[in-house]
């Protein structure tokens, strides 16, 4: 790594990645140079949150067009290899989150992909339950109810805003506990069962301010969600309405014929 990439924190890619990119085939240059830069995500040369070098500065090294290297950039970040943020450049993810429609938590899901969750705690506040609260949840008009906002990134990368609404049981859910845990592991270890939940997937235009916390491009969408989810007795815990970003982020679902 040259002193220059050092002080930026990009990893230089070494020169022997890309011994044997045959100019004379049909194969197109770029996708030569994607191959190879994908190897090395996969391989773990390049480890997620890894900040690559520019495009000028690799094409230089390869002698290869600034267009040809942007392409093959661009073939990694539309499978979700790395992605671009503004500010930062262009940093190695672990690839697109594929979450199964179940009853667990993103928190949980990043975990079992090996990924690091890191949570942002946007607000935290405890208001009165407004009547269409109040019959989502099945509690009292008025009773208090605890309304969080929070930013989810895994390896660093910013990857979904998650606005959750809770009953009165669990309004003293602190900052700290917000901050470190998944919110269905901290209902678990307050005796929660989770049973089932009512689920809505969509999709829509991101807001101003949902592009800046998700680091996406103007006019891009977001995936939504939004759910209600019960425990063994029947009782809502929580409400939550979380958008995504797609680039990093899908679901699954597995459909039975009965």
């Amino acid at each position: 790594m040259s002193n220059e990439a050092a002080a930026t924190g990009e990893a230089r890619l070494p020169l022997g990645l890309f011994v044997g990119i045959d100019r004379s085939s049909p194969v197109p240059l770029y996708h030569q140079v994607s191959e190879r830069i994908e190897k090395a995500i996969r391989d773990d040369t390049l480890p997620a949150g890894s900040k690559l070098e520019n495009e000028i500065s690799l094409g230089h090294r390869l002698g290869l067009s600034r267009p040809t290297v942007r392409r093959a950039i661009q073939e990694l970040v539309d499978k979700g290899l790395l992605v671009r943020r503004r500010g930062v450049g262009t940093q190695v993810v672990h690839g697109p989150v594929t979450r199964n429609v179940e009853l667990t938590s993103l928190f949980e899901d990043l975990e079992r992909s090996a990924q690091k969750p890191t949570t942002t705690l946007l607000s935290r506040r405890v208001e009165a339950a407004t009547p269409e609260l109040a019959e989502t949840l099945g509690i009292e008009v008025g009773s208090p109810t605890l309304h969080i906002s929070r930013l989810r990134s895994a390896d660093g990368v910013p990857l979904a805003i998650l606005d959750n609404v809770l009953p009165e049981p669990f309004v003293e859910l602190t900052e700290d506990e917000l901050v470190e845990h998944g919110l269905y592991q901290l209902l678990r270890a307050r005796g929660v069962t989770m049973r089932v939940a009512k689920q809505r997937i969509g999709a829509r235009a991101a807001s101003r301010e949902e592009e800046r916390l998700l680091d996406l491009a103007g006019g891009a969408a977001v995936l939504t969600m939004s759910r209600v989810a019960f425990d063994a007795t029947g009782r809502a815990v929580e409400y939550g309405r979380h958008c995504y970003r797609p680039d990093l982020y899908t679901f699954e679902i597995t459909l039975v014929e009965r």
